[in-house]
């Protein structure tokens, strides 16, 4: 187990490490109502996509508290559903958990203490699974990793992103407590920093050697010093195998390509998502524009410039190695090999 845990069910309520200060300062909120959670999502207090999927069915249970009778429950438990699926468009384990969620209550019948319960427990299943579906990730795509590996990595996929353990950083991660000689370049991730703020902080954390670079240097660190293999998570895979992920992960993508480096996307089966066909349905979300124009509070950009600002791109899965899941790795063609998956 990590030595902090980005989210966590104590006395009732939702406990979120704040994501926005690190690493300056670690410091847990505690949220008590679906609203609450609802904007932390938003906020990105709590972020990445199988941490968001365990917070919206907390929410859930949190909603329960306005419950004063049983037949508001439905009424009660739809609005919170519907507020919390608007949170973040993008990222499926947000729907995936909040469908979880929903097959419990949609048909109950009991009283609210008894749906309580069992939403409760059903949370903490989800989340249970998450600890488990990374340890066994990062198992599953440890023989992808040379000793003596340089891996080049993109946002942040470690336990902050998830309950504990973490998707792509849990790969490197169980390299590196395997005893590989392994050695880590961390894209800084604009606009919000997600690699040189919170990737850097937890492999400092865990003691794994590692290097920020500004995301425009991928290319020359790629020729300079030999990357053996780039690891990157994943909000939303599409049938076709196309996957949506933090803004420049489309880039670095490209850029392994023409440097003959393996481009690995890794992500629990709960982010791959059979219904939508392809990258081009996949909605993507957009932030504010302060994200890019501002920094800590100082305006950057001129008032008049446009600003563009997606939170995520889509890499087409012909610049993809493989797909690492807990179930297996995954190949081309993934059109036919993510359904078998599902059996």
């Amino acid at each position: 187990m990590s030595t902090f845990r980005s989210i966590e069910w104590k006395n009732g309520n939702l406990v979120v490490l704040d994501q926005r200060v690190l690493p300056q300062e670690k410091r847990y909120i505690e949220l008590s109502s679906v609203e609450q959670v609802a904007k932390a999502i938003k906020d990105m207090v709590v972020r990445g996509a199988p941490a968001i999927g365990v917070a919206a069915a907390y929410g859930i249970v949190l909603a329960t508290k306005q419950i004063a009778e049983n037949e508001q429950i439905k009424k009660i438990l739809k609005e919170a559903d519907q507020l919390l699926r608007s949170s973040r468009p993008t990222a499926v384990n947000l729907f995936w958990a909040l469908d979880r969620m929903k097959r419990v209550w949609e048909n109950f019948s009991g009283s609210v203490d008894e749906l309580r319960d069992l939403l409760e427990r059903e949370a903490a299943e989800i989340e249970m699974e998450d600890i488990n579906t990374n340890k066994q990730i990062a198992k599953n795509g440890a023989d992808l990793v040379p000793d003596g590996a340089r891996i080049l990595h993109h946002c942040n996929t470690g336990s902050l992103a998830t309950v504990d353990y973490g998707t792509a950083l849990g790969v490197i991660r169980f390299a590196h407590e395997s005893g590989k000689n392994i050695h880590v370049f961390l894209d800084e991730t604009r606009p919000r920093l997600q690699g040189a703020r919170l990737s850097a902080w937890e492999l400092d954390q865990l003691g794994i050697p590692h290097t920020v670079i500004v995301d425009g240097a991928s290319g020359l660190v790629m020729r300079k010093f030999g990357i053996n293999l780039v690891l990157v998570g994943a909000d939303r895979i599409a049938a076709n195998g196309d996957t949506a992920n933090k803004i420049g992960t489309y880039n670095l993508a490209i850029v392994a390509r023409y440097h003959k480096v393996p481009f690995y996307v890794v992500a629990p089966t709960s982010t791959i998502d059979l219904n939508t066909a392809n990258g081009d349905s996949i909605t993507i979300e957009e932030r504010n524009r302060s994200e890019v124009s501002e920094i800590s509070g100082v305006k950057i950009v001129p008032e008049k410039s446009e600003v563009f600002n997606p939170a995520f791109d889509v890499t087409p899965a012909e610049l993809i190695t493989a797909i690492i899941t807990e179930k297996g790795i995954v190949r081309p063609p993934y059109g036919e090999n993510l359904r078998k998956l599902f059996g």
